[in-house]
């Protein structure tokens, strides 16, 4: 969210440029008009971090008979379900907070299996891939062939040593009339903001899928003690205690962030659905526009290594592999004929915020139909894509508040620039799309907040009396904004100042949704703190809207 001041880090350290001299070379080398083509994308990640554009085969292989300590000290993770296919992700990094994770710049050979139980009695699956040092020593495996609606379990080896066991499953048939689906939806977390307790509750829960909303890190500095986790017993590298602007940057924060056991354990426990917000690169930055005005040519090149590093890092398929400052990340997948889930980025094609601000009392700018959210070429898919939908129910996977929303109770009242009240026309265009294409039962789900929201989505916000359109639940953070309140101090102001908001909770969790064919039910998920370790969970309000009746109603 804008307002973070520049020449300063979450974790207390001045930065001593806004630039890293490796992005300030490649920009001069290459000039913007050379790097703003296609073909020069791809190679200014090459010429700016030394590494191919999009990897290649190491020259020599490592004997992962001479890795002696744990290679798997990430975790493992999965992603993206389809009925006969899902995406498997590791990383081998003995020493993860250094550079190069503790491995040389060889190629390891790695096994997977996966299984139908978690003693691995019943194998399904198995095989080998590499994990190229040009990636990381990342996996990103692609096993296909499997039964739908199935749960299975799967680990890697390499050498003498076996990785911990993750639990995922595939989507039923597209054409299956399936009975339900549980999601849950988590976004924002700040790792210097406290535990993620939530989490932890949320690998115990009984969820198909999570849906991440983005800013699943933060590019912002990490001090020694972790900030608000107040370390006593550990001291984090000074390496952390800077704003990631390089791949290797970007890199060792997703180590931070991928060493928390309650991360690493929700990962094994569910197959995740992951979009990227701001954080992942820069707070507040529009396409090509970062948040200090930073030339293009330099910001692109951050972009290309900040999107590079997500891949790697996310349980993403090769369609998802940026070209340079470029990644297709929207995308579709299915749950039978009761749900159609689609994916959106709103922050690699948007127009630039306007006015300035993130909150602002907004004017013309904001219904300008040339500015957009989503560009041109994702809103079209997406409108499209509802056109085609035989889904009972669909679900909109994306970052940032998508109804009004109201800061205050004047006559003019401030909005936020940097969410859809920046962009009504896009957000006009969008539910335009949605009545004609006839997606009745739609379901947004959000991020970004920090704070967990209902809302009825209306046809005509200012008018109450106008139709409801959809349904739209924002998860609030997992850490970001520390412990929170249950009642902010905004909390009466923004529930009087907008009708068609029926929830509002700043605690952090969770919340999970239960999709059938009479009703979608969403049930929010709170814990007391998160800057002390281990609090409990509850569940802080649960809300029905019925199939074919769009409309909230508290249970």
């Amino acid at each position: 969210m804008r307002g973070f001041v520049a020449g300063s880090t979450a974790g207390g350290a001045p930065l001593a440029s806004r630039h890293h001299p490796e992005l300030r070379a490649a920009a001069r080398h290459l000039g913007r008009r050379r790097f703003l083509t296609v073909t020069a994308a791809a190679a200014a990640l090459a010429f700016g971090t030394h590494l191919p554009a999009r990897g290649a085969a190491g020259s020599r292989e490592l004997d992962a008979a001479r890795i002696d300590s744990d290679p798997f000290t990430l975790g493992v993770a999965s992603g993206d379900p389809l009925p006969d296919s899902v995406l498997l992700w590791t990383r081998l990094a003995p020493a993860p907070f250094e550079p190069d994770g503790g491995l040389p710049q060889q190629y390891v050979t790695v096994q997977w299996e996966l299984a139908s139980d978690e003693t691995f009695a019943a194998p399904v699956r198995s095989g080998a891939a590499i994990a190229y040092p040009e990636y990381h020593h990342t996996l990103h495996v692609d096993v296909d062939g499997l039964e739908p609606d199935r749960v299975y379990y799967y680990r890697f080896r390499t050498g003498t040593w076996i990785s911990a066991t993750g639990r995922t499953r595939t989507a039923p048939l597209t054409t299956a009339a399936a009975a339900s689906l549980s999601y849950a939806a988590v976004s924002c977390q700040a790792y210097f903001d406290g535990y993620y307790t939530a989490h932890r509750h949320l690998s115990q829960d009984e969820v198909d899928v999570v849906l991440h909303l983005g800013d699943y890190l933060y590019e912002y500095a990490v001090n020694s003690v972790g900030g608000h986790r107040a370390y006593t017993d550990r001291k984090l590298p000074a390496l952390f205690n800077r704003e990631a602007m390089t791949l290797e940057d970007y890199r060792l924060r997703y180590a931070l962030y991928k060493s928390d056991p309650d991360l690493r354990a929700v990962h094994a426990a569910h197959p995740f659905v992951v979009t990227w917000d701001d954080h992942e690169t820069e707070n507040n930055y529009a396409g090509a526009v970062s948040e200090n005005d930073d030339p293009p040519e330099e910001f692109l090149l951050r972009r290309a290594a900040a999107y590079r590093a997500y891949w790697e890092n996310q349980p993403l398929r090769a369609a998802q592999l940026p070209n340079g400052p470029d990644a297709r990340l929207y995308r579709r997948l299915q749950w039978g004929t009761l749900a159609q889930i689609d994916v959106l980025d709103t922050r690699q094609y948007r127009s630039d915020q306007v006015y300035a601000s993130t909150k602002h009392t907004g004017g013309p700018l904001q219904d300008d139909p040339a500015r957009t959210m989503t560009g041109a070429e994702q809103e079209s898919w997406l409108i499209d894509g509802w056109r085609t939908s035989q889904a009972l129910w669909n679900v909109l996977s994306q970052q940032v508040c998508f109804s009004q929303r109201k800061l205050d109770l004047t006559a003019e009242p401030q909005m936020s620039m940097d969410a859809w009240d920046g962009y009504r026309a896009s957000r006009r265009r969008v539910l335009d799309g949605a009545k004609s294409a006839g997606a009745e039962n739609l379901v947004v789900m959000t991020g970004d907040l920090h704070a967990g929201y209902a809302f009825d989505i209306k046809d005509d916000f200012d008018d109450p009396a106008s139709r409801t359109l959809g349904t739209e639940f924002a998860a609030t953070s997992v850490a970001s904004g520390r412990d929170g309140a249950e009642r902010p101090a905004t909390w009466d102001t923004y529930l009087k100042a907008n009708p068609h908001l029926k929830f509002y909770d700043g605690r952090r969790g969770y919340v999970r949704v239960t999709l059938d064919r009479q009703k979608a039910r969403a049930d929010f998920r709170t814990v007391s703190a998160v800057t002390t370790p281990g609090a409990p969970i509850s569940t802080a309000a649960s809300f029905v809207t019925e199939a074919g009746v769009p409309g909230l109603e508290p249970v």
